[in-house]
């Protein structure tokens, strides 16, 4: 028996099926993977049981007397010596219902009379589209658990692969289908996993749902017998609702109590997940690839991967959920993980300047921004080809040269000499019809022949499955980099499919183009960071539409919407938290009064909002007074001296800001405890209400702590020096009143322990 320890921390961590140049690329970005743990998984010949042990979780598989890979346990580590009992299909209650859809399998084909939701779907030359996938072999090689299963009759074998981190117990799952009949066949639906879970009639669904300029939204609902479909059928993730769920067993009152399943899909296109309840209240979730409008035919000799479908488990409640997810995430996700670099401070100019950017005023705004601190200077939408507003200029990706005579050098020196490295916007996967690029080459859009080509934001999609496309769009992306010396870019991606037709592909491959579009998408954004290592990437859609575990995977931040309100941004970013962590969300601070809602709010209570993620200004700094710059210097000084522990903290929701809440208040605790951060937030007081006492979480119960008011006032009888007990137990008041007021602590441990 070999055992090896999967892990994510390494380049072998990828997401989906690429080529093998596109998979060496990858392991030369990452690094090999490494790291041997002889116990995480385990296989009983006897029992024929699968054991995957990791961080605080058991996964146990076993293969039962029909040979299907049957779930029989996900939970809570279970002690070394734990036994359990053999795999053994269910029967079916009645001739109604089936084993093969009562028994809890781990990857199920449609046929012999499933009727759940199945992984994969075939249609075969001769029209059979029964299929009956079985247990073949297995291996446990390479840091992956890979279990083959096979038709009973034809030669289609599936590989089911996981992969699990030690350090969160989070369990990677994926499926490879490979095609060894002597035909092509027809994929009609492949599912990554299923995530099976025990019957019970208290299980709570959390999701999160939204729209432009309201996104993040936490959803909950009980699950009932019957399915639940989550989906985005947009050609990419989608703002509507986002790739994740938790489902808690009973509904507890307190975040950090209770069991909780998660899940979160790696896959920037579009995507489904279905959770079905049972006549047993027993649930079945599956996630993959979404079958609406999609077909994939795969030929003799060739496989198809799926996207990973991540999964893990708590008992310490929605809020430990969160917490293991975002260390899973920052760890052994994001770009040079987990090393990665903390976000700096940024600067973007888009409020400042729209679309009418030019040497001397964007000079003009990098010597305000340098001034308060900022780190990263970025110069927004408008700086190529013809760009003047939104109607013209997208793929013609040259520097226009009355805006930037002598190009973009001088700027880019002129920022180094400031102290800040410089960024720059592009949306390489767009068009405008009014463009030098549409105009040679209208064949590269996603289109239906003799159809409309339906604009949005005055732009078409460029179809990025073609190979045409893709070279273009690497090479002036390679020659952007190559030519000038950019540290950043933020990526945008402004509207959704409409015809996803791909008219000069054989007419049997055409659908393939929601899988192809996105790993073109991910090979050049893999090439890209392999050519330019020091380059970061912004991922943006739209706001929040395209943020998913694939995407972040390959970019280093996220911005999660466009409404810069600093108010309804506490309820966006707590929303955003429950699936991803606040050391990738980047959050500006903008004028007042704010654009979205008209809302006039001080510049300390917007920096505190901004502050509880990656910190970005993009207010027009030509328009602020001397006051206003020294507070902001302040505020950047005192964001740096936290930072580390905002963004690479366990965060606590202490006071959601959800229904209507007119407190919110978050903390942020060190990785080695040394620090704790907390945010409060006053919407406004109510008939001589005092603000909530603050309990803390996470702190060292027998270290000593001295508590900071950075921004605001304490009450007057707080001690500042007491034990973690005494702050967790004791607590803290703040002194908040009035209407929009914010307050900005912090909590240092004692040196010496």
């Amino acid at each position: 028996m070999r055992v090896v320890t999967p892990t994510f921390r390494h380049g072998a961590r990828m997401l989906l099926t690429l080529t093998a140049s596109m998979i060496v690329l990858l392991l030369q970005l990452h690094g090999q993977s490494a790291g041997v743990h002889p116990e995480a998984i385990r296989y009983d010949e006897a029992a024929r049981i699968f054991r995957i042990d990791a961080a605080d979780v058991s996964y146990v598989i076993g293969i039962n007397q029909n040979q299907q890979l049957q779930t029989l346990y996900w939970g809570k580590r279970l002690r070394p010596g734990d036994t359990l009992s053999p795999a053994h299909a269910d029967g079916g209650s009645s001739g109604f219902d089936l084993s093969v859809s009562a028994t809890p399998q781990e990857f199920t084909g449609w046929g012999g009379g499933l009727v759940v939701v199945p992984n994969l779907k075939i249609t075969f030359p001769d029209g059979n589209r029964d299929l009956v996938l079985h247990y073949l072999s297995h291996t446990i090689r390479n840091n992956t658990l890979t279990i083959s299963l096979k038709d009973i009759g034809r030669d289609v074998v599936v590989d089911l692969l996981y992969q699990v981190d030690e350090a969160t117990g989070v369990l990677a799952r994926s499926a490879r289908v490979e095609n060894r009949t002597q035909q092509p066949f027809t994929i009609e639906q492949v599912l990554a996993a299923t995530w099976n879970l025990d019957a019970s009639r208290d299980y709570q669904l959390r999701y999160l749902t939204g729209r432009w300029a309201g996104e993040w939204n936490l959803q909950q609902t009980q699950l009932r017998p019957g399915k639940i479909v989550l989906e985005s059928r947009r050609g990419s993730t989608g703002v509507e609702v986002n790739p994740w769920f938790a489902i808690e067993r009973s509904k507890q009152a307190d975040q950090d109590v209770g069991d909780v399943w998660f899940g979160a899909l790696g896959w920037s296109g579009s995507w489904q997940m279905n959770l079905e309840t049972d006549w047993q209240n027993r649930v079945r979730i599956t996630g993959g690839y979404s079958p609406f409008d999609f077909a994939y035919i795969l030929s003799p000799g060739k496989s198809l991967e799926t996207p990973k479908f991540y999964g893990g488990y708590t008992n310490q409640g929605i809020g430990g959920a969160s917490r293991l997810l975002h260390r899973f995430e920052l760890d052994s996700i994001v770009p040079q993980a987990p090393h990665r670099r903390l976000r700096p401070v940024l600067y973007n100019s888009w409020e400042a300047t729209g679309f009418d950017v030019n040497e001397a005023g964007q000079e003009a705004l990098a010597e305000k921004a340098a001034s308060i601190g900022v780190e990263r200077f970025v110069m927004d939408d408008g700086w190529f080809g013809e760009r003047k507003d939104d109607h013209a200029g997208l793929g013609d990706w040259y520097i226009n040269p009355q805006k930037f005579p002598h190009g973009l050098r001088p700027m880019i020196d002129k920022v180094h000499a400031l102290g800040m490295d410089f960024g720059l916007w592009v949306e390489p996967e767009m068009v405008n019809p009014n463009s030098d690029l549409y105009r040679k080459h209208p064949e590269w859009v996603l289109n239906f022949t003799g159809r409309p080509r339906t604009e949005g934001r005055n732009q078409l999609v460029l179809n990025l499955a073609r190979e045409d496309v893709r070279a273009y769009v690497y090479g002036f992306l390679d020659k952007l980099l190559s030519e000038n010396d950019i540290a950043f870019l933020k990526w945008d991606y402004n509207r959704n499919w409409s015809e996803p037709g791909w008219p000069d592909a054989p007419l049997q491959e055409q659908k393939e183009v929601y899988v192809k579009y996105v790993q073109n998408l991910y090979s050049i954004l893999i090439e890209l960071r392999k050519k330019h290592p020091n380059v970061e990437i912004e991922s943006c859609s739209g706001g929040g539409a395209r943020v998913d575990l694939g995407i972040m995977h390959l970019t280093d931040e996220i911005w999660p919407s466009d409404n810069t309100d600093p108010f309804d941004r506490l309820s966006i970013q707590n929303g955003f938290s429950y699936a991803y962590a606040p050391g990738v969300m980047m959050a500006w601070v903008t004028d007042s009064p704010n654009w979205m809602n008209n809302r006039s709010t001080s510049l300390e209570y917007r920096f505190l909002s901004s502050m509880q993620g990656s910190l970005g200004i993009g207010a027009n700094l030509n328009k602020w007074t001397q006051e206003d710059f020294a507070t902001a210097k302040r505020l950047v000084a005192e964001y740096k001296d936290a930072r580390a522990t905002i963004q690479d903290g366990s965060l606590y929701r202490l006071i959601s800001p959800d229904g209507d809440s007119a407190a919110s208040v978050t903390e942020f605790v060190a990785r080695d405890g040394h620090e704790a951060v907390v945010f409060a937030f006053l919407h406004s007081s109510q008939k001589g209400q005092p603000y909530p006492r603050l309990y803390l979480h996470g702190l060292q119960p027998d270290a000593v702590y001295t508590i900071h008011a950075r921004e605001g006032k304490l009450e007057d009888d707080t001690v500042q020096r007491a034990s973690g007990d005494y702050w967790m137990h004791h607590g803290v008041s703040i002194s908040l009143r009035g209407d929009f007021q914010a307050a900005f602590l912090t909590l240092e441990r004692d040196s010496s322990q």
